[in-house]
């Protein structure tokens, strides 16, 4: 009976100690409301920056907390004639919510600019706030102020993904048959493809279901139903920005294979589907020298920029030449872009190549790095 009693008095006593606990907790939670909002001046306007290093800093009048203990800030934000209701996006203040300032980068403004309706490279007005707390009730700041934020050209949210589709595409209208391009960094995009002249292609963001879809227009990538065309049938590259909503088309007109001992062109290759170039039964032949055969090669591809000019591009290799054999890596053929010198950034054919048929290709595809392939199909 005693050892009873003695654990009935422990739970007691544990009971009113966490209770206790509890109400002394709640009686913490009491914050005052931020008083005066600092940084920036009401009514600023800010061009906002692609660069990943432009921020916006804003700061305000520290609250008062019932404990004398740290108080947590949000800062938030809304449309303009909102009251923060509910809030269009909300976040945590420097140092997760610690500090009397928050630091945005122009991409997360941009981001909440888009949320506020703000469209592309246009310019509107938001408001902004705090609310204070010790993590349970809190409350919102006396003061509220504008912003006018000039958005950046690019999208808020960039796809992962990117695929050229339509009636002007290699894969035609069949969604399931877009090509995908390369991703190339966060937000940008390549792709080497066919486009018909005079008829309709555009940019998805999946080849499946319903994506979201894009168009360009007089060098900007937008969002919409709406179509693009080219007024020459031709191989481009096209390059996509989704963060600064930019887009640069480059016609590729010819893919050669250089031979450096000779400084000659020994032959094009034609383009056959998906950034695949192919030369197929061309004769090489090593050049004799008085040290033995040379084998060096590489590629230049020549292009027509959106201002008409013709630009040789050189495909190469940046390691030093050796032979290649059997057990060579597939990374001894990719392709990066080299000089226009005669020996500089050189490929070697493998042995078996001299004195024989060979099939050539180039292949700059989405799907894998860009490389190239040479086999050998008979003799001279």
């Amino acid at each position: 009976m005693k050892t009873l009693l003695i654990k009935l008095t422990i739970i007691v006593s544990l009971f009113f100690a966490f209770t206790g606990c509890e109400d002394d907790e709640l009686k913490d939670t009491k914050v005052t409301a931020v008083k005066s909002l600092y940084e920036p001046t009401n009514g600023k306007s800010v061009v906002l920056q692609s660069s990943a290093s432009a921020s916006l800093y804003f700061e305000w009048e520290p609250a008062k907390a019932e404990d004398s203990g740290m108080v947590l800030y949000e800062i938030a934000f809304d449309k303009e004639g909102g009251d923060f209701t509910a809030p269009i996006y909300r976040m945590a203040s420097d140092n997760n919510g610690g500090y009397n300032h928050a630091t945005l980068s122009h991409k997360q403004l941009n981001k909440i600019a888009a949320m506020a309706g703000i469209q592309s490279a246009a310019t509107g007005k938001l408001i902004w706030t705090v609310f204070s707390s010790k993590g349970i009730n809190d409350i919102k700041a006396d003061e509220s102020r504008t912003i006018e934020l000039t958005r950046l050209a690019g999208f808020a949210e960039v796809p992962v993904d990117v695929f050229v589709t339509g009636e002007a595409s290699e894969g035609g209208n069949d969604l399931s048959k877009a090509s995908i391009m390369k991703s190339t960094a966060n937000g940008e995009f390549e792709v080497y493809t066919k486009l018909t002249a005079g008829k309709a292609y555009y940019f998805t963001d999946a080849k499946v279901g319903t994506p979201r879809k894009f168009y360009t227009e007089n060098g900007l990538v937008k969002e919409g139903t709406t179509t693009s065309t080219v007024a020459k049938t031709g191989v481009y590259r096209i390059k996509l920005d989704f963060n600064v909503g930019s887009t640069i088309y480059t016609e590729v007109t010819d893919m050669q294979l250089f031979f450096c001992p000779t400084n000659t062109f020994l032959f094009s290759l034609d383009y056959q589907a998906k950034g695949a170039w192919k030369a197929s039964s061309k004769p090489i032949t090593f050049k004799q020298e008085g040290w033995g055969r040379d084998e060096r090669y590489k590629f230049k591809m020549t292009t027509v920029n959106s201002a008409g000019e013709t630009v040789e591009e050189w495909w190469g290799t940046p390691n030093t030449d050796s032979r290649p054999t059997a057990s060579s890596p597939a990374s001894y053929y990719y392709l990066y872009p080299v000089d226009n010198s005669q020996w500089n950034g050189k490929f070697k054919f493998a042995g078996e190549i001299d004195n024989s048929l060979a099939d050539v290709s180039v292949l700059l595809q989405a799907d894998a790095p860009y490389t190239h392939e040479i086999k050998k199909v008979g003799n001279q």
